[in-house]
């Protein structure tokens, strides 16, 4: 390094240079501390009954000092009246920078904003409502490039058509996922109490999917099944199934008991025979009119 006077000497490689700081802790202005009467006073928008006692003086900085007050305020409960006051260096008048609500430590907050698409929850969607794809969805790949459905591609070169972008192998996934664990799956409520065999991929009203996802889920065409026209897995089940028969039960053998007379509540009682009566001795007469 040079002298301040006459010309500076060689300077070698010092290698990188460092300077240190040091941060002053911030010292409580005793002046501007003390002016909680002229803080209190710059709070003039609102009734003097909504704020409250005196909390706190918090040094900002140099001769900077913020009084805290409680605030009343309906719907603002935990919040605080902050008026930030200084003054000149050797001058005893303060005089006031801003006053603002802030919320305190216990404040009630609003929720941290989040985006539309984020807040979007499975059937928000109502009649009319539009809710764009973004171009750069995973879920969705171009039908005519990336897809590794093998429906989709015959159709999309051999014929020409097909729709412009279709699920891809990562939406698929999240998709069959989503219906497995769902109330499609076999862990639903209807599924469990169902019979064991009564599962949908052997019922006569079960619908294969097309494509990749054939194998594992179709549609329900049962109409007085509750998952009519919806998608199911194939070891999903109810007790709508085709083949479900109704369990009759085999008849139980009924103990005949014997026929058991009291002689001692059975009285004779002598019958005196009418006129034209046979005895059981004599024979019949024939039937006919005299």
């Amino acid at each position: 390094m040079g002298s301040r006077c006459g010309s500076p000497g060689p300077v070698g490689n010092n290698g990188r240079v460092t300077s240190r700081t040091t941060t002053r802790a911030v010292r409580l202005d005793q002046v501007c501390a003390d002016a909680v009467g002229v803080a209190r006073g710059a709070i003039t928008e609102v009734d003097p009954a909504d704020v409250g006692d005196h909390l706190e003086a918090v040094p900002e900085g140099d001769r900077t000092v913020t009084h805290f007050f409680e605030s009343f305020l309906a719907g603002y409960q935990g919040w605080r009246w902050a008026v930030t006051v200084t003054r000149v260096p050797r001058s005893r008048h303060v005089t006031v920078c801003e006053t603002v609500l802030l919320p305190g430590p216990d404040a009630l907050l609003a929720p941290g904003w989040v985006p539309w698409n984020e807040r979007v929850q499975p059937g928000d969607l109502g009649v009319g409502d539009l809710m764009p794809t973004a171009p750069d969805d995973d879920r969705l790949t171009p039908g005519y490039v990336l897809s590794d459905d093998a429906a989709v591609e015959e159709v999309s070169w051999e014929l020409g058509l097909g729709r412009s972008r279709v699920m891809s192998q990562e939406g698929r996934m999240e998709t069959a996922q989503r219906w497995y664990d769902g109330e499609a799956g076999p862990e639903a409520a209807i599924s469990t109490a169902a019979p064991r065999n009564a599962r949908c991929g052997t019922c006569g009203f079960y619908l294969p999917l097309a494509g990749a996802m054939r194998p594992m889920f179709g549609v329900c065409g049962n109409l007085y099944a509750p998952d009519d026209g919806r998608a199911v897995s194939a070891d999903h089940g109810c007790g709508a199934h085709s083949e479900a028969l109704l369990s009759t039960p085999e008849p139980q053998p009924v103990d005949e008991l014997p026929t058991v007379y009291d002689d001692s509540e059975v009285e004779s009682v002598a019958v005196s025979r009418g006129h034209g009566s046979v005895e059981s001795g004599e024979p019949a007469e024939d039937y006919g009119h005299s």
